[in-house]
């Protein structure tokens, strides 16, 4: 099947909502691929010049840019960086807030064949010295406040940066990127090939340092349709995702989802999430498909959702599991039921609930049609129905699949991921009687205790159902005779007062709703929990502040014990 003729193949699908025969696609690498000159230009600039390809919005400011328009920036962006000597396969290092050179950036980068690097405005210039050490850029993409950091990530490390470009303002050593008004608004795509490098992720760290994903110019496009056919979006959608460039979510939902169909994307650019101001926002501007993490949607479902007249039609929730509770809120509020979904970094949408089809609250749904996913046990043999295992793929490098092509310079990690003919994703899992895949934790997250293992998002899910709990993040606290108790940090909703009445209570509430293994045998209110800059828990820094407490047999402030400790 032709490249251009699956990825209408999958918008009717959509549209129509019939998406059996989606397992049927059998996708061939072409001998060349690029998908803004195959996919889209032809499908959308060609088609339909004048539709909206992207509304962008900062306070009161908004922009709206055509799909011609857009297309003519891109191509202008491009001409900028062959004037200056950057060829196909350089790389592009881009730190930018949510403003449109990130939209324009991209398709200008993957028409070049230039791999684009990608970095979170958060990142500081220690972080810079670890990428530029690791994989040094041709060209840097900055605003004026992230510009001061590669320039002294740049000094640090040595090398020297060909060409910098910079958003606002001017700077010695950058060239504006005003310069492009003055280049042609037409360009010549480059030839890639499918398995060129496209982008390179580096990810968010929630164990470890950060890894290099690379991902390849037809995998990860292509890959990205099991995204567009879960989020549901059609053309004509005004589609939104709270995600911030810099992260792979960004080009999954903000990027890749949307323009894979030719729906129009909402850049809503904000200098801190208020969720009344957000919530305006969508009702205002008649978002139709909407996408957000978890950490996101707890925040937005303590407002009075009732009171807004939403144009939603179809809800997704991606970053981390969705807890049922949230399904419940937002359903009753809106109408709308958000629908989960799995995907990792190294990946698109691997296992999802699809729109208009059964869902089953806290279940991640069912593998989409790219993907042959199976759960399997650490030797690669598939487990039985409803024993837990790992999440793993069936891996053939020359099917087409969203799967990344290797972590770079890391032949080790690469050996521990990539075996039996299985890529393994690292999460556990179970699939029930019906194909339906219920996520447990990271394998590092699982919680032996007692002889037994207790996956924290079970527990994390009912603690959170309660009302006075805003978030939580449940890890393995050491202890004498059990290995480990079982601990819950908890950030408790606004106006509740930590106390030993509400540990209590919580105590109580988890022995009425949960197994007594998984009852937590500690609480510690909290006022924050430590995320990645990229939003995820990072339960591996809980679980080294604790081991270490335990040690030292420490007790905390607000740090409350079951009476079975």
């Amino acid at each position: 099947m032709e490249a251009l003729e699956l990825y209408q193949r999958v918008a009717r699908a959509i549209k129509e909502g019939h998406f059996d025969g989606l397992h049927d696609l059998t996708p061939v690498k072409p001998k060349y691929f690029n998908w803004v000159t195959d996919i889209f230009e032809p499908l959308n600039v060609e088609q339909y010049p004048n539709d909206n390809a992207l509304l962008w919005k900062y306070n009161q400011q908004q922009e709206v840019y055509t799909f011609e328009q857009i297309s003519s920036l891109s191509n202008q962006f491009l001409n900028l960086l062959r004037k200056y000597g950057i060829a196909q396969h350089d790389k592009i290092f881009i730190q930018l807030p949510l403003v449109p050179p990130n939209w324009y950036g991209y398709l200008a980068c993957i028409k070049a064949g230039i791999v684009i690097i990608p970095a979170s405005t958060s990142l500081e210039t220690r972080d810079l010295e670890f990428r530029f050490e690791s994989v040094f850029p041709q060209v840097a993409l900055a605003d004026s406040a992230n510009a001061i950091k590669i320039d002294a990530a740049e000094r640090t490390v040595g090398g020297r940066i060909k060409l910098k470009i910079i958003t606002d303002g001017t700077r010695k050593g950058w060239v504006s990127i005003n310069q492009i008004q003055l280049e042609s608004k037409n360009a010549t795509g480059a030839k890639t090939r499918p398995d060129d490098d496209l982008f390179y992720f580096f990810t968010s760290g929630t164990t470890g340092m950060p890894k290099i994903v690379v991902h390849t110019h037809y995998g990860y496009p292509t890959g990205h349709l099991t995204t567009t056919s879960w989020v549901g979006v059609q053309r004509g959608d005004l589609h939104y995702n709270i995600s911030q460039p810099g992260w792979a979510k960004f080009s999954w939902s903000s990027f890749f989802a949307p323009w894979n169909v030719g729906a129009t994307i909402l850049g809503y650019h904000c200098d801190r999430f208020v969720p009344k101001e957000q919530l305006q926002t969508i009702q205002d501007l008649k978002v139709n498909t909407f996408c957000s993490p978890p950490t996101s949607l707890r925040m937005l479902i303590q407002e009075d959702l009732e009171s807004y007249n939403f144009s939603l039609r179809e809800c997704v929730a991606a970053g981390e599991p969705l807890n049922p509770e949230i399904i419940e809120v937002w359903k009753k509020a809106t109408g709308i039921l958000i629908r989960d979904g799995y995907g990792q970094t190294e990946a698109t949408a691997l296992v999802v609930n699809l729109p208009g089809q059964k869902v089953k609250f806290g279940s991640m749904g069912k593998p989409t049609f790219m993907y042959d996913v199976l759960i399997a046990d650490d030797n690669g043999q598939e487990v039985q129905t409803l024993e837990e295992g790992n999440i793993c793929l069936r891996h053939h490098r020359d099917l087409v699949t969203g799967v990344f092509k290797t972590y770079l310079t890391d032949p080790e990690r690469n050996a521990s991921v990539f075996k039996f003919g299985l890529y393994y994703t690292g999460d556990k899992a179970y699939k029930d009687e019906e194909g339906y895949l219920w996520f447990v934790g990271r394998d590092d997250d699982v919680i032996k205790a007692s002889d037994f293992r207790v996956g924290p998002f079970e527990v994390e899910s009912i603690l959170l159902e309660h009302p006075k709990v805003l978030e939580t993040a449940v890890v393995a606290s050491p202890h004498v005779l059990r290995t480990n108790a079982i601990k819950a940090f908890v950030v408790l909703a606004s106006g509740t007062e930590a106390s030993e009445a509400l540990a209590k209570e919580l105590f109580h509430y988890s022995e009425a709703h949960l197994s007594r293994y998984k009852i937590p045998r500690i609480i510690e209110f909290t006022e924050a929990l430590p995320k990645t800059i990229s939003g995820k828990i990072r339960r591996v820094e809980l679980r080294a502040h604790e081991a270490l407490s335990k040690q030292q047999k420490e007790v905390r402030t607000n740090e409350y014990f079951h009476d079975k400790y």
